[in-house]
């Protein structure tokens, strides 16, 4: 009975680690049962009706504020410094600039990103391009359609639609308002705007920029004051700055490739011990048929 007690316990650890490491990419999936929202809704709800929820959130944004016309100087910076950029990784994007004080910036699935003229007084040109590759970084890595599930999840909205598989039709203004409220007001996990992060600084770098503004801009935002309602939804700007500098120093890699590493090792590792298990196995086998 001792002969077979640890191998035993090897096989179960080393199935139970074959069976949580594929999980490890799904765990946006389990962030609806945070709230008590309602999962399966969330992470149902088809791909036509995100881009439907996101198109008219971006309208009804567009709506609520005064967005700044072709010949305005912030909407004419904003065209030099985007350029060529309106498509990346597949994906088609379109940006213009609030004409608000506030310094804050967002991204929809569908690729709108909106600026505001509070935030281009306060970064440089270079920095700017770092907020807009962040932006993308959130709409190519699919965050945006996350959020856009798990608000819907949390929403009215769900209530009375006929189907989530078809595309929704123009909804109520009253029902959008307070979906863009939520929506606009949910935080991203400290892990996607890391990845966003890591996203605006490859940006930078690919398109031969400053990679140096990335920090800079962050910096400049972690001087906004613990009050301020941009550092009320987004992790401390310092932080992140430190660590993209850490980044640029070659001392760390992005949490992306930190994560592959992580999963590479871990998948190796459980397949040493599956080898060393099925060789003891092959060996006991061996014994017993020779004394048997």
């Amino acid at each position: 009975m001792v002969f077979f007690f640890m191998p035993t316990r090897l096989l179960i650890f080393c199935l139970a680690l074959l069976l949580l490491l594929p999980g490890c990419e799904e765990t946006n999936v389990f962030l609806a049962t945070e709230a008590g929202l309602d999962a399966v809704t969330a992470v149902t709800l088809s791909d036509e009706a995100v881009r439907e929820l996101a198109r008219q959130s971006a309208a009804y944004a567009d709506s609520e504020h005064v967005l700044a016309p072709p010949d305005n100087p912030y909407a004419q910076r904003l065209r030099r410094l985007v350029g060529d950029h309106l498509r990346e990784d597949g994906l088609s994007f379109n940006y213009g600039v609030y004409l608000a004080d506030e310094v804050n910036a967002f991204a929809m699935a569908d690729g709108t990103i909106r600026l505001y003229s509070g935030l281009m007084d306060m970064l440089s040109d270079g920095e700017l391009r770092f907020v807009i590759g962040h932006e993308m970084g959130h709409v190519v890595k699919e965050h945006i359609r996350h959020k856009i599930r798990l608000t819907y999840a949390a929403s009215a909205l769900r209530k009375g639609l006929a189907s989530q598989n078809n595309a929704l039709g123009d909804l109520a203004r009253s029902q959008l308002g307070g979906f863009v409220e939520l929506l606009t007001n949910a935080q991203f996990s400290q892990l996607e705007e890391k990845v966003a992060d890591d996203y605006g600084l490859a940006f930078l770098r690919q398109k031969e920029y400053e990679p140096a503004d990335a920090v800079t801009a962050l910096r400049k935002l972690a001087t906004l004051g613990s009050g301020h309602t941009f550092l009320s939804t987004h992790p401390d700007p310092a932080k992140r700055a430190k660590r993209l500098e850490l980044q640029l120093q070659g001392k760390a890699v992005p949490v992306e490739e930190t994560g592959k590493n992580l999963l590479d090792r871990l998948r190796s590792f459980a397949g040493t011990l599956l080898s060393l298990l099925l060789t003891w196995l092959h060996a006991a086998f061996s014994w017993f048929d020779a004394n048997g």
